[in-house]
């Protein structure tokens, strides 16, 4: 082996070491910390967070980090494609359906989809179940007629509103499909003539549903699919360019879609990641298992925030979310010490938030059921000692 052999075989063999040195310390720094109940951006899969770690440093045994390959070299285009077929074949849609990648989160589709969808002469149908919903209401009112259908805020968004007359003349039925902050979810989506669509940011990959009901789905992926930066939207192809509108290329859902997604340099990293987690999911046994595994998690916190006699829930039963329990103490100076009783439990993540007080433990995919053992206890210990 000359020289100039001997340096490369070095290099490589420092980098591999490097690759391994990095992902056992990124693998027990893991393992040393906490429950995470944080509602976004949220908890991942130890096995996703380890095969990240490792591509920061060598993605593809290219000898060069994730972080710094062109985005259309072959090695990131598979990535992109298997990420694209992941989420039709998981969320069981055909190929009349589009899969984009996009930048400015859920809050930025809160006005490209009326944009893209609402025509100048048309009504777009909204309902309103919390903060989310009803910005996307805010945004929409700016590009044509739109109207509030139903909406639970004078009830402090504790339900889903249901038995609403739905016209059959609109672009569009908008609606949330889990509250993160007000912890409320549907449980049995409107049954419309017109094109539904749906932010499913918090609860997206979380349980089997019949996704073919949906014009459109977006979601921030920062809950269950991956790190903040890159926003999924699944569109069904004869929606796009409906609204007839002339619009900025970037914002036009058609420039993304004839582009793969990659129009201009897409988030590559959170791209990748949400690969892996769509990986995961498929491993572990696709939605119905997701489903399964979240109905236990919720069902058992459910029940001690029902039994116990600290804590109360705020949002109707029949509308509970899997995904964010909200609760709150019954004597207002508990709120401090049982935030401080999960801190010394290793729970994190746990403060309500501010419009709402009190909790929220956050359930997402990657959730342990054994975090929410740990969980119950503290609420037992609590219990014992304060009531």
């Amino acid at each position: 082996m000359n020289q100039k052999n001997r340096a490369k075989a070095s290099q490589n063999s420092q980098n591999q070491q490097i690759i391994h040195n990095f992902a056992v310390y990124i693998y027990k720094t893991r393992m040393s910390k906490k429950h995470n109940f944080y509602a976004g951006p949220a908890i991942l899969p130890e096995t996703v967070l380890k095969q990240s770690a490792e591509v920061v440093i060598d993605f593809a045994g290219m000898g060069l980090s994730l972080l710094e390959i062109s985005h259309r070299s072959k090695q990131f285009e598979a990535v992109m494609d298997e990420s694209r077929a992941l989420v039709l074949e998981l969320l069981n849609l055909s190929n009349e359906y589009e899969v984009l990648f996009l930048s400015g989160g859920a809050s930025t589709q809160f006005f490209m989809i009326p944009m893209n969808l609402l025509s100048e002469q048309g009504t777009a149908y909204y309902v309103n179940t919390g903060t989310w919903a009803s910005n996307a209401i805010k945004e929409a009112k700016n590009f044509g007629n739109t109207v509030v259908l139903a909406s639970s805020e004078d009830d402090q968004f504790r339900h889903i509103p249901k038995g609403f007359n739905i016209p059959t003349d609109g672009n569009y039925l908008h609606i949330t499909s889990n509250n993160t902050i007000y912890g409320s979810q549907y449980q049995q989506f409107p049954n419309c003539q017109i094109p539904l669509v749906c932010d499913m940011s918090s609860d997206i990959f979380s349980k089997k549903l019949d996704f073919s009901q949906f014009g459109l789905i977006y979601a921030g992926a920062q809950k269950n699919m991956g790190p903040a930066g890159v926003t999924l939207v699944v569109i069904r192809k004869d929606l796009i360019g409906s609204s007839g509108r002339k619009m900025p290329t970037m914002l036009n859902y058609k420039t993304h879609a004839e582009k793969g997604s990659m129009y201009n340099t897409p988030p590559v990293f959170p791209i990748y990641v949400s690969m892996l987690t769509l990986k995961w999911i498929k491993e572990m046994g696709g939605l119905e298992s997701m489903e399964k595994r979240n109905r236990e998690k919720a069902e058992l916190l459910y029940s001690e925030i029902d039994r116990n006699n600290c804590f109360e829930g705020t949002v109707r039963k029949e509308d509970r979310s899997w995904m964010n329990v909200v609760f709150v103490p019954k004597k207002v100076e508990w709120e401090s010490l049982f935030l401080e009783s999960c801190k010394l439990n290793g729970c994190v993540g746990l403060a309500g938030h501010r419009s709402v007080g009190g909790f929220r433990a956050s359930l997402y995919n990657a959730l342990e059921l054994s975090s929410v053992k740990v969980l119950v206890e503290t609420m037992q210990e609590f219990e014992k000692k304060y009531a």
